[in-house]
């Protein structure tokens, strides 16, 4: 009994340290996977000065500053040596009343290291008043370039930097017409690619294979060859400037959608359209009662593939829209963003990271239909 009782003892601590390794080694991967949304959402909060700086923490902060406000009005003389020359200077503290002093970490003497306010920097000498005891008397610092000093940071998030994007490239407007774009091409996908996937699915025809694998082939037709000759067509109906290009073609069914959905479809029983058939329902009924209502998780993941498609489409909109900024999505309107403020990757990244929020979401609040209908799909019935 007693080796039975440490053999499971062994068993459940061997299980436990399994369960443990494989919990911080997909935790670690999934650290590793976020690190770059982590980086975007702190250089968003960055200021300029910050990321100008070499050393600075990779956190948003800034470095703090003292106002001088008059404590001390006396008037001091020191013995400053520039670049070697030996120099009496005379500091009138009532020259500083109402400016902003730069703080540094200054080491002392003594060994420990204290937050002072740079009154003036030489080459060899510096003098700096304490912030903590503005009414003593200034201090005279022989450690060498103040500049070789470090520079003390608090956290301080800019949120300026997001509402600089907002205010700039109309987010609101750009946003609205990305949602446009989105819903509208998405009630033409879900529309169109249901209706063809329950025609291959359920009804028996001569070449219904065939033109299947015609359908699916064209998801190997590469989009570059077809840009001119569609682009030459909207053209001359004269569509181009306005939305028709890009939602017009999404009610006629793309072949990966219609590949999920038909996929789905099969997995049903049969049974089920032969007992609605049995009541005198018709085809159009049994897909509406029938399998619709059957096939929410493949529908949903449809629903997400595209809207996350659309939401990221740039290549349509630049071609069709580049002559109405006003219509323009805001994936478009954020790479002119991007163009303007190419020195500046606080508001590139504030800006991608507003872009990014919507679809996430999305992700997030469908994430148990979307992965159940992506892995049915792939179950022969």
């Amino acid at each position: 009994m007693d080796v039975m009782n440490a053999t499971l003892r062994r068993t459940r601590t061997k299980k436990a340290l399994n369960s443990a390794f494989v919990t911080a080694f997909t935790a670690a991967l999934l650290a590793i996977y976020l690190m770059p949304f982590l980086y975007m959402i702190l250089t968003s909060l960055k200021t300029p000065t910050q990321i100008a700086i070499m050393g600075s923490p990779i956190y948003p902060a800034e470095i703090p500053t003292y106002t001088f406000n008059g404590e001390n009005t006396n008037t001091y003389t020191f013995q400053v040596n520039r670049g070697g020359t030996l120099t009496e200077l005379v500091i009138d503290m009532n020259d500083y009343v109402g400016k902003r002093l730069d703080v540094y970490n200054v080491p002392m003497p003594d060994g420990t290291v204290r937050k002072l306010a740079l009154v003036a920097g030489f080459q060899r000498e510096s003098v700096f008043i304490d912030p903590e005891n503005p009414s003593a008397d200034p201090i005279l610092w022989t450690g060498g370039y103040y500049k070789s000093l470090s520079r003390p940071w608090i956290f301080s998030p800019t949120w300026s930097n997001y509402a600089r994007v907002w205010r700039d490239i109309d987010y609101p407007r750009m946003l609205w017409n990305t949602f446009f774009y989105a819903f509208t091409t998405t009630i033409g996908v879900l529309v169109s690619c249901i209706i063809v996937a329950f025609g291959f699915s359920r009804f028996r025809f001569p070449g219904r294979d065939f033109l299947f694998i015609v359908l699916i082939s064209t998801i190997f037709l590469p989009g570059a060859v077809t840009v001119i000759p569609t682009f030459t067509f909207f053209t001359q109906i004269g569509w181009v400037g306005t939305w028709l290009p890009l939602i017009v073609p999404s009610f006629f069914a793309n072949a990966y959608d219609t590949f999920l959905l038909r996929q789905y479809f099969m997995t049903l029983p049969r049974e089920l359209d032969e007992a609605a058939m049995m009541d005198g329902a018709s085809p159009l009924r049994i897909l509406t009662s029938v399998i619709i209502p059957q096939s929410y998780p493949a529908i949903v993941a449809v629903t997400v593939f595209h809207i996350v498609w659309a939401w990221n489409d740039y290549f349509g909109p630049l071609i069709y829209l580049s002559t109405r900024m006003d219509l323009q999505p805001v994936s478009v309107a954020l790479a002119r963003f991007n163009g303007i403020y190419g020195q500046q990757p606080q508001y590139i990244q504030a800006g991608a990271l507003m872009t990014l929020i919507i679809p996430l979401i999305l992700f997030f609040a469908a994430q148990r239909f979307f992965v159940q209908g992506i892995v049915i799909t792939g179950v022969e019935k």
